[in-house]
């Protein structure tokens, strides 16, 4: 079932769009399924999920970390995870930069963007976005290659154009600007019910789990 869930999408995806299969609480072996039908990148939202799965694959796919990272889990984050998906503050960036330097490693990021602008989700407001690129550009051991949302939980699909689309704005924005260490590569927003109108807003980087994975037991 899984390879031919991630066949299909991957026949349907326009050209240059990339899928981070979501893996959170899958099985290693489901997680080599996908990797053996074309899947190239695992996105994990929790350090005892990957670390979990991670020794039974290893570098037979790359890795992302699409959750909340807290500080206390970078030192092993930044060994396993070929990019972060998720920083979301100064303190975060501070501290895999100081990590990655430790191991003479840059860490590709994406800065998360709190595009519904809610109270309660992590994510850096629309509006400080450009500022906070510019203070994290500042580490050397960071490469900033995008942004990435996770937008509001709605009914209808069509609800998250208008999150996918201020994002959209605010990584046009950053990419005119030309800053070091700072390479507007990856938009990624979207996921199973949302990612066909993220991809229309321009996403190119889209996170995919119960599509390809079947519902969580």
């Amino acid at each position: 079932m899984i390879k031919d869930n991630v066949r299909k999408i991957l026949s349907e995806l326009p050209d240059g769009v990339k899928i981070v299969a979501a893996a959170k609480t899958r099985t290693a072996e489901e997680v080599l399924e996908a990797i053996e039908a074309g899947i190239k990148i695992i996105g994990e939202n929790y350090m005892q999920d990957a670390l979990s799965v991670y020794p039974k694959i290893g570098k037979k796919a790359e890795w992302h970390f699409i959750g909340h990272l807290q500080k206390n889990k970078v030192k092993k984050a930044v060994e396993i995870f070929d990019m972060i998906e998720t920083v979301d503050s100064i303190g975060l960036a501070e501290e895999i930069n100081k990590r990655c330097n430790n191991i003479n490693k840059i860490m590709p990021v994406l800065v998360e963007i709190n595009s519904g602008m809610e109270e309660q989700k992590f994510g850096v407001l629309p509006e400080d976005a450009v500022e906070f690129v510019k203070k994290i550009s500042q580490f050397e051991n960071i490469k900033v290659m995008g942004l990435m949302t996770m937008g509001p939980r709605v009914g209808n699909p069509e609800d998250s154009r208008i999150y996918f689309s201020e994002t959209k704005k605010v990584f046009d924005m950053l990419t005119g600007l030309n800053l070091k260490n700072v390479e507007m590569r990856y938009l990624s927003m979207g996921m199973t019910n949302s990612y066909k109108i993220a991809i229309e807003v321009g996403a190119n980087m889209v996170r995919i789990g119960t599509l390809i994975f079947g519902e969580r037991k």
